[in-house]
């Protein structure tokens, strides 16, 4: 790779001269109130890297992640299965003290989410009480009757959540929405920092950044702790849709850094309601499946007949209590935006406490009162369907065409149950590089938390970047990158130095065999990857959109 000068031309601007974040918060400079940044350190160091170097070490920072099968699918894109996912090399750096408050207002969300979801699939106390709507809980499409009355260990349905954050103008963070059945995203994550201690090692040299490598081997601790009670040696097997899914590449690297095998539902078999994987050597017991594929296709018994991804029985299998699946099925009621603003009184009924981590203020347009405010302000307000993810039906008042919004009142008043509105956020922005230089974009943060007996949150998370200029649009379906996250110690010191030298140099020693490792692994999880192109087409439709 390219390498950076020592020390930039002083003939040229400096790489922020011209930077102006306008009126969004910056993760940098903070509210602009100080005549100088929020991290004066890391905005120096910024400083004294050349625009036509970083450049040339981002184009080969790209071409890194294509050559090392770092990919996603977009499925409405006919012309391209598999597309890099952009990144852009100025990291987003969060304080210490910033990072307490996000850890702790995601476990306490997760906490309650498990709560309401351990509670709508029991006694229903809090339906019965009518702190949340009966109909808008067992009318919601991703409501399972099926899991009535399963126990499941230690009251773990959202073994892995993904929670959407933004930072809004006054400099505060809040929920945007909650991911509890299939969040993807957490392999750019890590990949996205080995990227930067490979090719950026001159940026994170002294700033003590927490590490995101260990992530597989929380994920696979947390997943044991959730076993059947009568195992001494629990089995995991991560189950995929298939090489056609858009995060299978994200199957392939969890289940290398888990260190389990990848399969599909053909590689499994339920006897005696006990669920196993055919190996060459004969079936193998498995006690814990980490599962991306959508309740829809999970069983052929149970859901959707026409599946040919699932395991038929395997939902006799979690019943009888042989079996932990993760994320359990119904989790996707905690995924609906209706019952997200429902999510402070939520966590009042259960924990008794204020929210850590706020809502974004949420109009449910299915109240007649919401329904009114919605269709008289609607230029104003981001309307989203309720039941979609990955940016997918967003309409965007303040940005939407006459058109646009004549059609969504119309979507809007036929079935307002389908749809909420909320305030235009102004969200934070970051340095990102562009082709003209050095400037602000719209980013927000996913972090990862991981349940089993207790919740351990994953230090940053995916930061989400909308590269084009204005847009508030981060989704990687709809154009969006990714940033690396820096979560700080309590202070960055060149104490730090010696530890981020030993991590590059482990990479470097491993990176030559990490791609053929890979590829490796793709074609052992399972015995016949390679389908028809109507199997693909199933695919393709079974797995739904992407979880993003």
């Amino acid at each position: 790779m390219a390498q950076l000068s020592a020390f930039r031309d002083p003939s040229q601007p400096a790489l922020l001269s011209n930077y102006k974040p306008g009126p969004s918060y910056c993760e940098l400079m903070g509210d602009g109130v100080e005549d100088r940044p929020r991290l004066l350190e890391f905005w120096q160091r910024l400083e004294q890297l050349p625009f036509e170097d970083l450049t040339l070490r981002a184009a080969d920072a790209l071409h890194d992640l294509y050559e090392r099968g770092v990919t996603f699918t977009v499925y409405t894109d006919r012309d391209a299965i598999d597309r890099t996912l952009p990144f852009d090399v100025i990291p987003r750096v969060l304080s210490a003290a910033e990072w307490a408050t996000i850890e702790s207002g995601v476990k306490q969300r997760v906490g309650a989410l498990n709560l309401f979801l351990g509670d709508i699939y029991g006694e229903q106390k809090i339906l019965k009480a009518g702190v949340v709507p009966r109909d808008l809980v067992e009318g919601n499409a991703n409501y399972r009757p099926e899991m009535m009355g399963v126990a499941l260990p230690h009251g773990t349905y959202v073994h892995v959540a993904g929670i959407d954050l933004v930072r809004g103008a006054d400099g505060e963070f809040y929920v945007l929405e909650d991911n509890a059945r299939t969040p993807s995203g957490v392999s750019y994550v890590v990949e996205n920092r080995h990227l930067m201690q490979r090719a950026f090692p001159d940026l994170l040299e002294g700033f003590r950044v927490r590490d995101v490598s260990d992530y597989g081997q929380k994920l696979r601790e947390k997943l044991i702790e959730t076993a059947p009670a009568d195992c001494d040696n629990p089995q995991l097997v991560l189950l995929s849709p298939g090489v056609f899914n858009s995060a299978y590449y994200e199957h392939i690297y969890l289940a290398r850094e888990m260190g389990v095998a990848l399969v599909e539902g053909r590689d499994l078999v339920v006897v005696d309601k006990r669920l196993f994987a055919k190996t060459i050597t004969g079936l193998q017991r498995v006690d814990v499946v980490y599962r991306r594929v959508d309740d829809d296709f999970l069983d052929p018994r149970a859901f959707n007949p026409d599946s040919m991804l699932g395991v038929p029985g395997i939902m006799d299998c979690l019943k009888a209590g042989t079996v932990t699946i993760a994320n359990a099925p119904g989790t996707g009621v905690a995924d609906d935006k209706a019952v997200y603003a429902y999510m402070p009184k939520i966590i009042e009924y259960y924990l008794g406490e204020e929210p850590i981590l706020a809502n974004v203020k949420t109009y449910i347009c299915r109240v007649k009162k919401d329904l009114a405010y919605t269709l008289e302000h609607m230029d104003e307000l981001v309307v989203k369907p309720v039941g979609e993810s990955g940016g997918y039906g967003i309409v965007i008042g303040p940005m939407a065409s006459k058109k646009e919004l004549d059609d969504c009142k119309e979507a809007v008043k036929a079935k307002p149950e389908n749809f909420i509105a909320q305030p235009m956020v102004q969200l934070s922005v970051c340095p990102t590089l562009t082709e003209d230089g050095v400037a602000p974009r719209h980013v927000d943060l996913r972090p990862f938390a991981i349940t089993g007996e207790e919740t351990w949150v994953l230090p940053g998370g995916l930061t989400r970047v909308a590269l084009r200029k204005g847009s508030i649009i981060v989704n990687s379906s709809q154009g969006g990158g990714t940033k690396d996250t820096w979560v700080l110690y309590e202070e960055a010191s060149t104490a730090g130095q010696s530890q981020v030298q030993r991590q590059n140099q482990s990479l470097s020693a491993s990176s030559s065999g990490s791609q053929s490792q890979s590829q490796s692994q793709s074609q052992s999880g399972s015995q016949a990857q390679t389908q028809s192109q109507t199997n693909a087409s199933y695919q393709g439709k079974e797995a739904g959109k992407p979880t993003e």
